[in-house]
């Protein structure tokens, strides 16, 4: 496709606006003035799918919106129909948030009333800087409205913003983690599920996108400058941003959804149909429609929103929500498509951080791993085996051990030498940290769907009460395991993630499925966190930070000690002790350099870490040497592990 302005372009003389539609008739542009249509113009085409009008006159701040006409025959995949409001793909800002509405899916029925207006804005370029995030470190997962709402320190107008994350308070929980980047989920402008209206249900997460680049008023009223000061203040504390962006489906769902965008637009174009079936959508998102993400002009749409929040906000990188879809043809998923050619190839993206969530629902879905660099990968491997692991499961020694080495043999193809893992116990997706070991079955029933949605095997375990308990050994078992799993993640040799709250006990009463409870559910109580869990967290990070072993993530090779694997008599583990299904016990040594001081920076140690899986003590050997345990500072002796722990010695 040409290159030519798409938007709505401010220069001198007034605004030009560009749409793409290879099927539409006509494509007009609305013109408002307030909620009232002021003005209709008709855009030229040029024959070969742009249609485009230069405006004199006009400039930031004018409300605007498409109207599309041509054939209404969904059976044949086209959904022209003129009384549709079109939110401009381009766009940048919109005066307000979507509501669900049935009259935005109705034929004929005007939306004007309904659909946010586009806002017309004079994009501001910010200074250029390297991206903070580096593979190796810490992404604290953070949902900005649940995570900020109950903050007793910040403001009230900003609870709830992305602004608040510049707070002070706020900076002072991350840098106390250790944080490296922040990893917002979506705060691009999204619309409720149609089911959730009637059930009295909102969703809190926005995985349900229909403008990619405009921000969520409701999160970001300030428009990209809130979101770009935000991140100025953030890199001033050392702490790096990467955006979640959904790509992969839009908000107007399957055939009985909502025409907003894409879909009144060009709905052939856009969206995936069945081979023969043009008005059959192809649904490999699990929500009723697939984003073409291999046509070109959608491929250009994505690289240019990437392009608008690297230049004018300074983000540091991006996480793609059901990342299979961006490598997907209507042939199946390819790691040299040229869409993810295009992202990691463009002069203004190459040097930002990479993720994938490397799957999708559609035939060949799970890509994990094959994904090319330099993309970081969400491990699910690794995350179910580090919960089966300390779940009890027979036979997940070596499970864990290939975790904690950074998952070669997920990673260790097509000729890489390094991890792309980014290791995780817990996500948004699926139960917290603390519920993780309090209910060994998910409950759902809040989100008005019986219980059948979210995942049923989440490999949990409730430590002998489902659900809260009063009983101080249940609650000190569970406070245990959490500290063994954080231990544990943050050993792994790769990137890792931390969900905000799971460093503080946050519990969503075993529902693994929250999208929908914007509530007291998934709010964070800042006063209830648990301040022993939030410090053992932070122990962690600084000791993560400390040893170099961890910011290298090359995978190890065994040679020059860079790693042994020991049983509990501090030998090596035989294939047998490999092998053994019930053996609770691994420790592993690892060769590092330590940075505790500027005059140590050089300091060549062994760093031993020790997993006592079991529910006894259990004497173990290390090499000989003044061991110290690092999380509590004292020497480590001849005292066994104790039960459901993990240790952390140091004997430089």
């Amino acid at each position: 496709m040409t290159r030519v302005p798409l938007g709505a372009v401010v220069h001198d003389h007034g605004t030009t606006f560009g749409v793409f539609s290879a099927h539409a008739q006509t494509v007009d542009l609305c013109l408002f003035d307030g909620e009232t249509e002021a003005q209709r113009l008709a855009l030229v085409p040029d024959g070969k799918g742009l249609f485009s009008l230069d405006v004199p006159g006009i400039g930031p701040g004018t409300r605007y919106g498409f109207r599309a006409g041509g054939v209404y025959d969904p059976d044949r995949g086209l959904w022209f129909d003129p009384s549709k409001l079109l939110t401009d793909p381009y766009a940048k800002e919109l005066d307000g948030p979507y509501r669900h509405d049935p009259r935005l899916a109705q034929f004929g029925v005007d939306t004007a009333a309904l659909v946010p207006k586009a806002l017309v804005g004079q994009e501001v370029p910010v200074p250029r800087r390297k991206a903070l995030f580096q593979p190796g470190g810490l992404i604290y997962e953070i949902a900005v409205r649940p995570f900020t709402l109950l903050h007793p320190d910040v403001p009230e107008n900003q609870r709830g913003t992305v602004a608040a994350l510049a707070h002070p308070a706020v900076l002072a929980h991350l840098k106390r983690l250790g944080v490296d980047a922040v990893e917002l989920m979506p705060i691009t402008a999204w619309i409720d599920e149609r089911h959730l209206p009637a059930l009295g249900l909102t969703n809190g997460w926005g995985y349900n996108p229909v403008a990619f680049m405009a921000l969520d008023p409701r999160l970001v009223p300030g428009g990209v400058a809130e979101l770009a000061a935000t991140v100025k203040t953030l890199h001033d504390n050392g702490i790096g941003v990467i955006l979640d962006l959904v790509f992969n489906h839009a908000g107007e769902s399957d055939r009985f959804g909502a025409t907003l965008s894409l879909r009144g637009l060009d709905n052939l174009t856009y969206y995936h149909h069945m081979p023969g079936a043009p008005g059959v959508l192809v649904n490999d998102t699990g929500t009723g429609n697939t984003v073409a993400c291999d046509h070109p002009v959608v491929r250009r749409l994505i690289v240019d929103t990437l392009r608008h929040f690297v230049l004018h906000a300074g983000v540091d990188g991006f996480r793609f929500d059901l990342a299979t879809i961006l490598g997907r043809s209507m042939e199946g998923f390819a790691r040299d498509s040229d869409t993810l050619a295009a992202i990691l190839q463009d002069d203004v993206l190459s040097d930002r951080m990479i993720i994938a969530e490397p799957w999708d629902i559609g035939p060949g879905g799970y890509q994990l791993g094959q994904f090319p660099a330099p993309f970081l990968e969400w491990n699910d491997r690794a995350r179910d085996d580090m919960r089966c692991f300390w779940r009890g499961d027979a036979g997940k020694t070596g499970a864990l051990a290939s975790a904690l080495a950074g998952s070669s043999g997920l990673f260790a193809t097509h000729g890489q030498t390094e991890s792309r893992s980014v290791n995780f116990l817990a996500a948004h997706d699926g139960f917290t940290l603390m519920d993780l070991v309090s209910h060994a079955h998910k409950h759902n029933e809040a989100n008005g769907e019986d219980n059948r949605d979210g995942h049923n095997e989440n490999h949990s375990w409730n430590n002998g009460v489902e659900g809260r308990s009063d009983d101080p050994g249940v609650q000190a078992a569970r406070q245990n395991d959490i500290k063994a799993l954080l231990a544990t993640l943050f050993a792994t040799r790769g990137s890792i993630m931390l969900t905000a709250g799971d460093e503080g006990g946050r519990s969503q009463q075993g529902n693994n499925n929250a999208y929908a409870q914007d509530n007291a559910l998934t709010w964070l109580d800042w006063a209830a966190l648990d301040d022993d869990l939030v410090a053992h967290t932070a122990a962690l990070s600084a000791l993560r930070k400390r040893f170099s072993v961890f910011s290298d993530t090359h995978f190890f090779t065994g040679e020059e000690g860079d790693v042994a694997w020991l049983n509990e008599q501090g030998q090596p583990m035989t294939v047998a002790d490999w092998e053994t299904p019930e053996r609770v016990q691994l420790t592993m040594l690892l060769a590092t350099g330590d940075r505790k001081s500027a005059a140590d920076a050089k300091c060549r140690t062994s760093l031993a870490v020790i997993f006592n899986r079991g529910n006894t003590p259990l004497p173990v050997t290390l090499p000989p040497g003044k061991w110290a345990n690092l999380i509590s500072g004292q020497p480590l002796g001849d005292a066994p592990i104790a039960p459901r722990s993990v240790v952390w010695a140091s004997n430089c």
